[in-house]
């Protein structure tokens, strides 16, 4: 399967695409860090592809679009990962650029990557959409409501997509789970390591994405925690 992958560089976008090359799929994948690309390209070669790209950025996706098409062709599944914490604190005090730089990845980013990829995929016929949504996208505790707005935006986005998809297609909010990641750590420092890591997670969450089909078009789901 060809699996392709945003916010590949750490955190579960990295330990879903290891798990998935272990197991045998094509993986694409996006990050902003260089470093961290270059690191996966010399870990992982052909036919594997991974390049920094900013998703928020949409010329830029759409040009990734046309070059990872013309190289892999078009994906199976699409895994919308790439996210920010805001600086835990009341609303009223997180700083505007923070606020904005936030909704730009989250958000915008997620309708950068469909508005490239979507169209190819459609007119193939197949193909499953997964946008990283959050418990905090369907509840809420303070010092993190911008990142609450962002998933709250992202099930509101996913569920209205899934009906303008056709039959044989799927759009699904996937709520990922608590994770022991770095943005769990922004969060919540003192608890943070009482979760599962996110090779942890991938070992359950890679598997349950390639379950999902044009049977969970429009649910909003959670990966299985048992």
């Amino acid at each position: 399967m060809l699996i392709l992958i945003t916010g590949v560089t750490r955190g579960l976008g990295r330990a879903l695409a290891e798990w998935y090359i272990a197991a045998g799929h094509t993986v694409i994948g996006c990050g902003r860090n260089g470093a961290e690309i270059f690191d996966l390209r010399f870990t992982y070669s052909e036919p594997h592809l991974f390049d920094a790209i900013d998703v928020t950025e949409p010329v830029k996706v759409d040009i990734w679009c046309e070059r990872v098409q013309g190289i892999c062709g078009v994906p199976d599944i699409v895994i919308n990962c790439a996210a920010l914490m805001n600086t835990p604190a009341p609303l009223w005090k997180v700083p505007a650029q923070e606020f904005s730089k936030l909704i730009d990845v989250n958000i915008k980013g997620t309708a950068n990557i469909l508005r490239a990829f979507l169209p190819p995929m459609l007119q193939r016929g197949t193909g499953v959409i997964v946008n990283f949504s959050s418990g905090w996208g369907r509840s809420t505790s303070p010092e993190v409501a911008p990142y609450c707005a962002s998933k709250y935006a992202i099930e509101g986005l996913t569920l209205a997509l899934a009906e303008e998809m056709p039959a044989g297609m799927a759009a699904v909010p996937l709520n990922p789970g608590i994770i022991n990641t770095d943005m769990l750590r922004k969060c919540m420092p003192n608890d943070a390591d009482t979760y599962p890591d996110a090779k942890q997670w991938a070992a359950k969450a890679a598997p349950y994405i390639l379950s999902l089909g044009a049977k969970d078009n429009g649910k909003s789901l959670s990966v299985p925690q048992a």
